[in-house]
């Protein structure tokens, strides 16, 4: 593990804040997902995708993968049951890892440079782990990998939920009884440590999609069911056998960049740097004054970290041509 370096501010785009990029429904295996796309600006980019949180969806990387457009021909996806796709049969991280898989096999576009935040970086961990051929450079925000002490989370009001029989009742219940507005608020105030930097377009952004979750009858389900599975790979991860995370992330051999935020109300703030500690060939930046997603936060901070791992990977291709 090593300090992550940044890539100069001014050789970024000029600040603006960009729409969603325009999404497409793909059917995969027989349900859909939601796919957003953002055109790469020069002919030699190379594939990325983009992988949510839980809660989530592929708007979460707007801002990122539109700085990153120069380098990176990005596609964001919304996992099974959030976002804008149908729901899932299993919602575990195999089944969501499953999903970016043949995700990456149907666009024959691997290997690709991967990102995940929170949910979608225990996902990614798991992808590059397994399948290391599918994965260029990895980078991970926030990634939600094995934590113990649920006092660190404001997650962890909802370990009650997972004891209560078809406890997804009750969340829809809950859900039902806040105004969107109210929810809208309640979720970026738990994502970010400073409300200032949300724009008024994001913000309405934010609201329009929780709307769509109270029109989705599946959601508050895929969500209490997510949960659960991640909570049940925590678990796992601290017993024998193959399926922990932790052995998994040992075996990830992409370069890796570990974005974390110290002001992290969701995910506790010691696994960014365990997570670096465990990945091989990792960079680690921790951010003071952000929370749980610094790509949306601090898109430009995360981006210069992003363009100097690229840079470094391309630099050490080439030496390893020349050693060749």
């Amino acid at each position: 593990m090593k300090r992550a370096a940044l890539w100069p501010e001014h050789l970024l785009p000029p600040h603006h804040v960009p729409p969603p990029w325009p999404g497409r429904e793909v059917r995969l295996d027989g349900t859909v997902t939601y796919v957003r796309d953002t055109p790469a600006t020069s002919a030699d980019a190379e594939p990325a995708l983009y992988v949510h949180g839980l809660g989530g969806s592929s708007q979460n990387w707007t801002d990122l993968a539109g700085l990153l457009a120069h380098r990176l021909d990005g596609q964001a996806i919304d996992l099974p049951g959030f976002g804008r796709s149908e729901p899932g049969r299993r919602y575990t991280i195999p089944a969501f890892a499953e999903r970016v898989v043949r995700w990456i096999e149907h666009s024959d576009r691997g290997p690709v440079h991967l990102f995940g935040n929170s949910l979608g970086g225990a996902v990614a961990v798991h992808v590059a782990g397994l399948r290391p051929e599918l994965v260029r450079t990895l980078t991970l925000v926030s990634p939600a990998l094995p934590f113990l002490d649920f006092r660190r989370s404001l997650q962890g009001r909802m370990l009650p939920l997972l004891a209560i029989p078809r406890g997804e009742r009750l969340a829809a219940w809950r859900l039902a009884q806040l105004a969107p507005e109210v929810m809208v608020q309640q979720v970026l105030e738990a994502c970010f440590a400073d409300l200032t930097r949300i724009s008024e377009q994001r913000r309405q952004e934010a609201l329009e999609e929780i709307r769509v979750r109270y029109e989705a009858a599946h959601y508050t389900a895929a969500y209490v069911r997510t949960f659960r599975g991640l909570v049940s790979s925590f678990l796992r991860s601290y017993l024998p056998g193959a399926g922990s995370m932790w052995r998994i992330a040992a075996a990830v051999q992409a370069p890796t960049l570990v974005v974390g935020g110290l002001q992290d109300k969701l995910v506790d703030v010691r696994v960014a740097p365990q997570a670096a500690r465990a990945i091989p060939d990792s960079r680690l930046m921790m951010l003071e004054g952000v929370g749980h997603v610094a790509q949306v936060e601090v898109p430009r901070t995360v981006a210069r970290a992003v363009l100097h791992l690229l840079a470094e990977t391309e630099e050490a291709g080439r030496r390893s041509d020349m050693a060749g």
